[in-house]
């Protein structure tokens, strides 16, 4: 009898789901982990490296980690931050990030905060930034957002100034900032702005040297050049991400920041604060085991995201049907 691991590759990931499912249906869904890394492995994550890669430093992360106090990472966003279509809270990828980065730096106290809010996107994150992110005093703050934007009517056209002033005001408070752009699904494949506000927010990050995360055109990897039919990382409303996305997801999304920071370590660019003699060294950072696994989320929705650009030049796919005169006011992600 065949095992799993010797199907071919396009049959492991679209079995991939289903497999993990399967596993975690037999044990504890809600306690967020450090060894959740080794436990939740999706049966294959594709990833391109270069899509994965984070083009400019973080600094203020990078010399949080290599010192001996807490790490905070407020992640700021949409449903698609706060969870919609995963099966359990520890299956957000907020939560599987603080997995994978505790497992990536054993012994370092790093927590990972969900200010996911379904259907909110730049202007009701801004408006909420002082409670929810500056009061936390976030090393790095995580900016997923754009996606919304996309079903508003001046969504694009002020997409750009408020993402500036986002930038400007995480700067204020001393911490990084980390865009994440949209996923990748079909009602945002179509829309007539996506690929716009993908390539927008990619350049202001370019401008800013602030690094973006590239999700869209992660997940078009999965979908166009693998072969994954939509259903295998998307819920069933094939909008928001299911377990096995959002995990796929957050292991690329931890080794981005972990090559980031590490690079920066390397060239002490980073540079802890002075520590008593007496405080213990740290624990030897452990590489992340995210070459294949995953897990598989449901959930209740809203709406999410819209950018990332491939190879600094953004592409929607297909042929754009939405217009500005056909949106409304209504947010659904």
């Amino acid at each position: 009898m065949k095992t799993f691991s010797c199907l071919p590759r396009h049959a492991r990931l679209a079995l991939a789901p289903a497999a993990l499912a399967a596993a975690l249906a037999g044990g504890p869904l809600f306690a967020v982990q450090p060894a959740a890394a080794t436990t939740l492995l999706p049966a294959a994550c594709p990833a391109d490296a270069t899509l994965v890669k984070l083009g400019k430093p973080m600094p203020r992360l990078a010399a949080a980690i290599a010192g001996t106090g807490t790490v905070t990472i407020v992640a700021i966003g949409s449903s698609s931050t706060a969870g919609a279509g995963a099966s359990a809270p520890a299956l957000t990828y907020p939560a599987r990030l603080q997995a994978l980065l505790r497992q990536r730096y054993p012994g370092r106290d790093i927590t990972v905060i969900n200010r996911g809010i379904n259907g909110q996107d730049g202007p009701e994150m801004l408006a909420r930034f002082d409670t929810d992110v500056a009061a936390l005093k976030p090393d790095l703050v995580i900016w997923q957002a754009g996606v919304n934007a996309l079903f508003r009517a001046d969504g694009l056209a002020t997409a750009g100034g408020i993402l500036r002033e986002a930038i400007a005001r995480t700067r204020a408070i001393g911490a990084d900032m980390l865009i994440v752009d949209a996923q990748y699904a079909p009602r945002i494949v179509a829309d007539a702005d996506t690929a716009p506000m993908v390539t927008l927010m990619s350049s202001i990050g370019e401008e800013e040297n602030v690094p973006v995360f590239h999700r869209f055109s992660l997940m078009r990897e999965w979908h166009e050049a693998d072969g994954m039919p939509f259903e295998a990382f998307l819920w069933k409303d094939k909008f928001h991400m299911n377990d096995w996305g959002y995990d796929c997801f957050s292991r690329d999304l931890a080794r981005a920041i972990s090559a980031n920071v590490d690079s920066q370590q390397r060239s002490a660019d980073a540079r802890p604060a002075a520590v008593p003699a007496s405080a213990p060294a740290n624990t030897p950072a452990k590489p992340l085991g995210i070459t294949a696994t995953s897990a598989v989320i449901p959930a209740s929705a809203t709406s999410d995201a819209v950018s990332a650009a491939k190879a600094s030049t953004a592409t929607a796919g297909p042929t754009a049907k939405t217009t500005n005169a056909t949106k409304t006011a209504t947010a659904t992600d």
